[in-house]
């Protein structure tokens, strides 16, 4: 294998899982399309022995994911409460006014920064997909369309536009250039600024077997390791760490310029780390095996209950729920349908599997007894809304750790 990691371009990298060929998990097919062959990519995760950094050894050039994007983060009630906490949390502990500046990477529709600036503090999007852009744009959020980097970020600086906040929220799994989007991050952030980071954490992801986490637009899946030492080769400090519950189980991260200090809360969480083998490779060594046992129960469970005559449907036509079905082979001759709030997802089909994605209020016109609940991050979420479906009988089933009906 000639690749090479993506953080310090080790070579000596270990096998985490292998995923086979699947198609791009936001590539939703238009019905008129279905006649199209779709491009399929490997999805292979390695851990790099050098810098404990969990990746994907294949890079589909961006422009081919995220110029046009369909994941709009306002959908989910989830997010926007968590971006209006901390937006609220920083404008006080920073003292933020009207002559601070926060900047966001990938801001998406503006969901997180419309509440900086309804607090009247100054704020600058970059996004790199135009139509969402544009949208923010219309909602009163000042966004530049732009993928961010070290050009970007020097570009900006150059400008005079240096931030007091910089956010990232569930961007830095999907840059390919993990040291330049760093450099970038340094060159805007003021001398005292705090940049927030927001990632998905490996920890959770090899103990709860969260592998459909896993897809070509997340390249990497960090432990605070992993980002310890991303930062302080770039000249930055992780200073401190928060454990978040969305998405699984996340990592908020604090970074300032290299002249702090590490909160014991990080020290202890990179203990931990080590304590749990998440440094060295053995961590890995039987999750693909766990993964393909649990492969194994969920379709048995579908199959049974399809075999007995039970309706089936599923929720989130999600970037995750495109792994999990590809992955595990659920189609058509399982899943009737797929549900989403999402209006631009709504009468498309799902990529690889070619399920018709419906709004949610098919759950009470057509009455499946079981839905498949593929946006699982988001369960307290979604089983609240879907309160009428439930009291109907209908029941969901949340396939991971372990395949089980609520």
């Amino acid at each position: 294998m000639n690749f090479r990691c993506r953080s310090c371009a080790g070579t000596r990298l270990a096998p985490v899982i292998d995923l086979g060929e699947t198609p791009l998990a936001n590539a939703l097919v238009e019905p008129e399309s279905l006649d199209r062959s779709e491009a399929r990519y490997p999805l292979r995760a390695v851990f790099c022995r050098d810098c404990s950094l969990v990746q994907i050894t294949e890079t589909v050039a961006p422009e081919i994911l995220f110029s046009n994007y369909v994941y709009f983060s306002s959908f989910s009630d989830t997010a926007v409460g968590s971006a209006r906490a901390i937006a609220r949390r920083l404008t006080q502990e920073r003292k933020l006014g009207n002559n601070s500046l926060v900047m966001e990477a990938a801001s998406n529709d503006g969901y997180l920064l419309r509440h900086y600036r309804d607090l009247g503090v100054p704020v600058l999007g970059i996004e790199p997909a135009a139509n969402i852009a544009e949208l923010a744009e219309r909602h009163g959020v000042r966004t530049r369309c732009a993928f961010f980097g070290r050009e970007e970020g020097e570009r900006l600086a150059s400008e005079g536009m240096r931030c007091d906040v910089f956010h990232a929220n569930n961007v830095l799994a999907h840059v390919a250039d993990l040291n330049g989007f760093v450099a970038g991050v340094k060159a805007v952030l003021k001398s005292d600024g705090v940049a927030s980071i927001e990632v998905p954490y490996l920890g959770e992801l090899i103990d709860k077997l969260e592998f459909d986490t896993i897809y070509h637009e997340h390249l990497c899946y960090f432990s605070a390791t992993a980002l310890d030492r991303l930062f302080a080769r770039n000249g930055l400090l992780l200073s401190d760490v928060e454990r978040l519950p969305i998405h699984g189980g996340s990592l908020r991260l604090f970074v300032t310029h290299a002249n702090g200090r590490r909160s014991d809360r990080l020290k202890n969480l990179l203990d931990d780390e080590v304590r749990l083998g998440l440094t060295q490779p053995r961590a890995y060594a039987d999750f693909e095996t766990r993964v393909l046992q649990l492969r194994e129960r969920l379709v048995a469970l579908l199959n049974d209950l399809k075999a007995s005559g039970r309706g089936l449907a599923a929720y989130g036509a999600s970037a995750k729920g495109a792994t999990l079905l590809n992955f595990c082979g659920i189609g058509r001759g399982l899943i009737d349908f797929v549900v989403d709030r999402s209006t631009v997802k709504q009468n498309k089909l799902t990529p690889g599997t070619h399920l018709p994605i419906l709004q949610p209020e098919a759950l009470l016109a057509r009455k499946p007894d079981y839905v498949l609940l593929l946006t699982w991050n988001f369960a307290d979420e979604i089983l609240a809304q879907q309160a009428e479906y439930r009291k109907m009988g209908g029941k969901f089933i949340i396939p991971v750790p372990e395949a089980r009906i609520v």
